[in-house]
């Protein structure tokens, strides 16, 4: 049995965004029946333990649960397509406007509410994480490759193995412990929203976005070294020296295009996993991000608000992947997209 072919005319970026949908859908299934029709009782999970029977089997068909398993999903599916409406019990009726994720067990709160605003924090983590591993990392591997068996290239080989084999936390408890405990040059981070303090925001959020991009920067620094010395070694590469082309012209307009474009599109990928992933940063640093926030509805048990955020996570991974796609191959023009 083959699956049926797309029409060799249709673009690689519809066929991109079809697969990514497809994915999307598919992962909507993998969650809803893993956290929802998996043994235990959500009516009993969002009334609470002093209910007593009548009162779950209200909120049982309040939450529509005594409906086939079917029906639940594509009750579920309709509320991030286009909304849904909720018994609030004597009648009356809560509407949740798409993308519906339902509301939260603990206080009643929409849960896309929930996740936007805890999204800014997470995006501030991110973004500024982004930045000091891919101008840490790239520099670090590029001058590795380009002073191969040297000294440069040993001692930045020693701090690559070094970062690499150091977990997060490890690494944010000594810059804790060293900068703002011991030298006390920075008081111990707050998260500040950007839009109520820029210069707050930015100071409070330094130490977070050294520890994740410090702990990042090795693995770039690994792949960025060994994809230049891998393009420098190409055949193309020593035509160019072959006929004179001055060593710094190879490296900079041909060598490093070649060898950046992994990095290119393994950070798109690593930023989509990062909204969700970084988790003991958040948690260290106490940023009210997604992370955090999975971390607190797991504790609590709070099915709609772990169903929404890990949607919400594995929704910026597949988009990431489409992304990292289309930006490997615009960075290498040899790549051609399917």
């Amino acid at each position: 049995m083959t699956l049926p072919q797309l029409p060799p005319g249709v673009p690689p970026v519809l066929k991109r965004t079809g697969g990514a949908l497809l994915v999307l859908l598919t992962l909507s299934v993998v969650v809803y029946a893993l956290f929802y029709l998996a043994p235990g009782d959500p009516a009993r999970l969002a009334c609470g333990e002093r209910c007593n029977p009548a009162q779950i089997a209200q909120v049982r068909e309040q939450l529509g649960l005594n409906d086939s398993a079917l029906t639940q999903y594509l009750h579920f599916l309709q509320g991030l397509l286009v909304g849904r409406d909720y018994s609030g019990g004597a009648g009356l009726l809560l509407h949740c406007d798409a993308p519906c994720l339902g509301f939260s067990y603990q206080n009643d709160q929409q849960v896309t509410a929930l996740i936007l605003d805890r999204l800014p924090a997470t995006l501030s983590l991110a973004l500024g994480a982004l930045v000091i591993w891919l101008v840490v990392g790239v520099g670090a591997g590029l001058l590795s490759a380009l002073r191969r068996g040297g000294i440069t290239e040993r001692a930045l080989t020693v701090l690559t193995l070094a970062g690499t084999g150091t977990p997060v936390f490890i690494l944010g408890l000594l810059l804790l412990m060293t900068v703002c405990a011991y030298l006390q040059w920075l008081p111990f981070p707050t998260y500040v929203p950007l839009t109520e303090d820029p210069e707050q925001w930015a100071w409070n959020l330094l130490l977070p976005w050294v520890t994740l991009g410090l702990f990042e920067s090795a693995k770039y620094a690994r792949l960025t070294r060994s994809s230049t010395l891998e393009t420098l070694a190409e055949d193309h590469i020593r035509t160019f020296r072959a006929y004179g082309v001055g060593e710094r012209a190879v490296v900079t307009r041909h060598a490093v295009r070649g060898a950046v474009a992994p990095v290119i599109a393994l950070s798109a990928v690593d930023f989509g996993t990062m909204i969700g992933g970084a988790v003991l940063t958040e948690s260290l640093f106490g940023i009210p991000g997604l992370g955090k926030t999975l971390i607190d509805g797991v504790r609590l048990v709070d099915l709609p608000v772990v169903v929404g955020v890990v949607l919400a996570i594995g929704t910026a991974v597949v988009l990431a992947g489409a992304i990292a796609d289309l930006l490997y191959a615009a960075a290498d023009r040899r790549v051609t997209l399917a």
